[in-house]
């Protein structure tokens, strides 16, 4: 027994000294990269130890979100704060723009634009105190991400360094047990010292898994509790602005209660002034036109007129040249008993239809 308890030290000590010689710490590195190329390739690992990290991996992924969710809060932050201010500036313009304008206009409408540009001026003043509790918060949120979140994922990185180190082992272990004959000696003490190498990165693997796990709910709580506490201050002021400005709106507005406002007709568009010559010479040619049209029924009732009575001249000369020499005989003085007289037929344009002497 004295023997035996003699021997047990030393056993133990030529293990770790064996654990600690050249060739084991490389074979360790080579299951290490191996693991490590398996993880990056995306190769399928054992079921049963992927199952196994499910608790964690829900909390990795937690823990990205946290990070990713806090960045793009600040950059939100930032350029919120940058629309705020230039939005104040512009509103401030447009009130000194109009309290201008005000001041040159006597009538009614002036001391109106007065009293808006005022009000103006005043939203804009009391718009920038909202600039306070964003600066506060977006300090208290760089605050979280550089100590907080930065402190988790240095754990976070330890613990996948400890995580490859133990599965490199399980697969080192899984190679032993392949070749493992157990008469032999020495493959046996190699299994040992495998298994070994198995159990101290279980365990550093299971600490740093623990510790992993409890940050990342700690830092879930804080930054529930951060957001609340600096959200309800940016509320509180932002409540306070609209009241104020509310406030000074509706008295403006109660004090103009009853004013005639102007009526304004908005040209939605301009036309060409080529445009409206063409559209004017149009109308005159069309007013031609029409005009021409009416004077032609009574030309046409003219040249009806003038046809008629060129009608009625030619069928009485025809009629005196059909006449018989009796009923002409006395056309010229009474008992002369000679042969008719010649007559001088009047034209179309004589006065006188009658017959005369030649």
């Amino acid at each position: 027994m004295s023997g035996h308890k003699c021997s047990y030290p030393w056993d133990l000590q030529d293990r770790c000294a064996q654990d600690k010689s050249v060739v084991n710490k490389m074979q360790q590195k080579y299951w290490e990269t191996k693991q490590a190329f398996i993880k990056a390739t995306g190769k399928k690992e054992d079921e049963h130890v992927v199952a196994s990290d499910a608790d964690l991996d829900a909390k990795l992924e937690l823990f990205h979100s946290i990070q990713r969710t806090c960045l793009d809060l600040s950059k939100a932050i930032v350029l919120y704060q940058k629309r705020i201010c230039f939005l104040s500036q512009e509103e401030n313009e447009l009130g000194k723009f109009l309290r201008s304008q005000g001041f040159q206009d006597k009538t009614r409408a002036g001391k109106m634009m007065q009293a808006a540009g005022k009000a103006l001026c005043f939203s804009s003043q009391q718009r920038l105190a909202l600039r306070n509790p964003l600066c506060r918060f977006h300090q208290e949120v760089e605050t979280f991400r550089h100590r907080a979140i930065s402190d988790t994922w240095l754990t976070v990185n330890r613990m996948e360094q400890c995580r490859t180190e133990y599965r490199g082992a399980l697969l080192w272990m899984k190679d032993v047990s392949q070749e493992l004959d157990p008469d032999l000696y020495k493959q046996m003490e190699k299994f040992r010292k495998v298994q070994t190498q198995v159990r101290l990165a279980k365990k550093s693997f299971d600490k740093l898994k623990m510790d992993v796990c409890q940050k990342v709910d700690l830092l879930g709580a804080s930054r529930c509790n951060l957001l609340s506490h600096m959200l309800a201050t940016y509320q509180t002021t932002l409540l306070h602005f609209w009241e104020k400005t509310s406030h000074t709106m509706a008295a403006i507005h109660e004090s103009f209660r009853g004013y005639q406002p102007y009526e304004f007709t908005t040209l939605k568009s301009l036309q060409d002034p080529m445009k409206k010559l063409v559209e004017k010479e149009e109308r005159k040619i069309s007013q031609q036109k029409s005009a021409e049209a009416a004077t032609e029924p009574s030309q046409q009732l003219i040249s009806l007129a003038d046809e008629n009575q060129h009608k009625e001249s030619s069928n009485f000369k025809n009629e005196l040249l059909d006449m018989k020499p009796e009923e002409g005989a006395c056309l010229g003085q009474s008992g002369c008993g000679k042969g008719p007289l010649p007559i001088c037929l009047p034209g179309p344009s004589s006065r006188d239809p009658g017959p005369r002497r030649c």
